[in-house]
């Protein structure tokens, strides 16, 4: 009798719990959703292709509200940062971020707590399960921003090129890059959209330093760094852009062909562990029933 008043106590404690948990974050203020710039248009396309995350936008913007409270002023930087090198991923803001790692973390744990008592296994795993949903936002912001540097990396010896010529052709350095812009084939494209934003900010009053610095914050790759700190140095010392530029461009060739090179280098390597594999899985097809006749034959 006593035994059950604790338990029923027990569970009414943890429904209390419960309740007054959903009550305080039901009753927060969600946090806003980015509206402006690239973060907002980037948000507005997410929501317009109608994705999962349009589905849980409104939940991701509650429990940011929530985490808005937390001290964790380093980390939402560090946060910040990342998502800024990935393009502003699906417009994200630092606490909804968290706010997803949250939400993965229970879809992950109550998946994986489902698959475990339907095979009967150990309940105390759906933690793994958990710890795995949590991770994957980050996993998803640092691929998208391994791709997107990437992209940049592989296209830029080319707009650098189109950007040369069209200023022989008597075009200055805004116009050459407006060149690349209007005429890009895929305007998705992650360095036609730094171009883009470039154009915007020197529209707004913005220097040429302070536009093409703020590229190299924003995609701070080895080539990218190369690029601006040549342009940079050009306008201090006068020296003519457009065979800058056209240097620029003959050096990222070579020194892609060069990482090409060291790329297909690693891979021979690389492949020396599973050609060992297969080598020693043909020699035991082959071998393998001669061994097993002459053990049956005993003479082993």
């Amino acid at each position: 009798m006593q035994a059950d008043l604790y338990r029923y106590l027990a569970m009414a404690m943890v429904a209390g719990g419960l309740g007054m948990g959903v009550f305080t974050l039901g009753s927060n203020r969600p946090e806003d959703s980015p509206r402006l710039g690239s973060r907002g248009l980037k948000r507005q396309r997410a929501l317009d292709s109608a994705g999962s995350f349009a589905q849980m936008e409104p939940l991701v913007r509650m429990i940011a509200g929530w985490v808005a409270y937390f001290p964790i002023t380093d980390q939402r930087r560090k946060i910040d940062e990342l998502l800024k090198h990935a393009g502003d991923y699906l417009g994200l803001t630092a606490n909804e971020f968290f706010a997803m790692s949250a939400v993965g973390f229970i879809i992950g744990a109550l998946i994986t707590l489902i698959g475990l008592t339907v095979m009967e296994g150990a309940p105390v795993l759906f933690m793994v399960g958990g710890a795995l949903g949590a991770a994957t936002p980050y996993f998803n912001v640092t691929g998208e921003r391994d791709k997107r540097f990437k992209e940049v990396n592989r296209s830029l010896p080319g707009a650098i090129d189109l950007a040369s010529l069209c200023m022989g052709a008597g075009l200055d350095f805004p116009g050459a890059i407006r060149q690349i812009v209007e005429k890009a084939g895929n305007r998705n494209d992650s360095l036609v959209e730094e171009f883009e934003r470039m154009l915007q900010e020197l529209e707004l009053g913005r220097t040429r330093r302070q536009a093409l610095e703020n590229f190299a914050d924003r995609a701070p790759t080895e080539a990218v760094r190369d690029f601006v700190g040549a342009v940079v140095q050009a306008e201090e010392k006068g020296n003519p852009l457009a065979e800058v530029l056209r240097i620029q461009a003959t050096m990222l060739r070579m020194r892609r062909s060069v990482m090409a090179e060291e790329a297909a280098a690693r891979a021979a390597l690389l492949m020396m562990g599973p050609l060992m594999l297969i080598f020693g899985a043909i020699i035991l097809c082959l071998l393998g029933p001669f061994f097993v006749q002459t053990m049956q034959a005993g003479l082993i």
